[in-house]
């Protein structure tokens, strides 16, 4: 089975791993630093906070960004559904509003017409790696309060006007999951320009704890004194697993390089295929392809789903419209709100994306795809 995604792990990484398991540093140690030092290198220079993995990133965002109980967080639908239960865990009120047709990313008219004076944040998620449109969204807030988050998951090393994922909004995070670009097993970060919501970040991810002199409250008890002024969590990211990020950035260039083209060959084998549709990309983005997904035309989806898994191709549909979960459709939510996002949900199909895809196994998707839609028993493709 050809798997939609997977990890690209050499013996340099399981060197990497097995050179901090010699050490005294297991967690909370030089690795981290480095880690977060070397993420900055990708998001343009600003600082970043390592966490335990993408949701928990979602989480520390969120808080940093002081977002609780009577707050509004606008979320797009078509996106894994961290982005929206980890701010409903604080308390808020998530607002759905629909993406845009050629990118499926936030459609900015979609937030401006959600946006109240109780919206805290603005989640922006760059589906399958292609940014959304950042200087739109801004314009579309101008005049509220509320801060713009980018959901990165899909797409660190990605570009918009030329400008890197990481400095186009208010907090990014970033997922390090198997599938992703580069992996720490679990794993991931959130980016801030803005120092105090970095710290607050920091803080969270790190239970709260206060270790500042100056910032504590209460007499100096010795070398041992530590204080917790607001309610964190343990997400921090542990060193073994920042030295396996580390190797793996190192490569990230060659990932993306050799995923954009697996997709400019997708792009030219399928542009004359019948009953399907490419993913589009806009002229300001230079996406970092995380996922390519096709839109199955007239109703064939799950006719072609069935055919390719039996035929040994591991696709995948992502993603299931937030707001159809049972757990949201419990508070209320009700399908038929965002229908540019839930159209596409009927339609949508990620093919294999991954750096070690050779081209052969790629020719078999290729090849597997076509006979689906011609009918054709998944065997004559085997």
């Amino acid at each position: 089975m050809l798997p939609y995604g997977r990890q690209t792990v050499t013996e340099e990484d399981v060197e990497a791993v097995a050179a901090v398991l010699r050490t005294d540093w297991l967690t909370t140690g030089p690795q981290v630093e480095g880690f977060e030092a070397d993420l900055a290198k990708w998001t343009g220079g600003v600082g970043c906070a390592s966490v335990s993995n993408g949701t928990a990133a979602l989480h520390v965002a969120y808080a940093a960004a002081g977002v609780g109980p009577g707050d509004e967080v606008i979320v797009p639908p078509m996106t894994f559904v961290a982005t929206a239960s980890s701010a409903a865990l604080l308390g808020a009120k998530i607002v759905f509003a629909d993406v845009e047709e050629e990118t499926f990313t936030l459609d900015p008219a979609a937030a401006a017409a959600a946006t109240t004076s109780r919206t805290k944040v603005v989640s922006a998620v760059d589906y399958a790696g292609h940014p959304a449109d950042y200087d739109a969204l801004r314009a579309a807030l101008r005049g509220s309060d509320a801060l713009l988050l980018a959901d990165a998951a899909h797409s660190i090393g990605a570009t918009y006007r030329d400008r890197p994922v990481g400095t186009l909004a208010d907090l990014t995070t970033f997922s390090f999951f198997p599938t992703k670009h580069l992996t720490t097993g679990e794993g991931g970060a959130v980016a801030a320009p803005d120092p105090g919501l970095l710290e607050r970040a920091r803080r969270f991810r790190n239970i709260g704890l206060v270790r500042d002199r100056a910032e504590q409250r209460w007499p100096d008890e010795g070398g041992w004194h530590q204080e917790v002024h607001e309610f964190g969590l343990n997400y921090r990211l542990p060193d073994v697993l920042c030295a396996l990020g580390r190797a793996q950035l190192r490569r990230l260039d060659a990932f993306l390089a050799r995923r954009a083209e697996l997709v400019a060959r997708y792009d030219e084998a399928l542009a004359g295929l019948d009953g399907v549709l490419t993913p589009g990309r806009r002229s300001w983005a230079e996406p970092a392809w995380h996922l390519y997904p096709i839109r199955v035309l007239d109703g064939r989806r799950r006719e072609v789903y069935d055919a390719m898994r039996a035929a040994g191709i591991g696709v995948q549909v992502n993603y299931i419209p937030v707001h159809w979960h049972p757990a949201f459709a419990d508070l209320g939510y009700r399908r038929g709100s965002c229908p540019v996002a839930e159209s596409f949900y009927t339609q949508q199909l990620s093919l294999p994306l991954y750096p070690t895809l050779s081209d052969a196994d790629q020719d078999r998707v290729i090849d597997a795809l076509g006979a689906a839609l011609r009918g054709r028993p998944a065997s004559a493709v085997a």
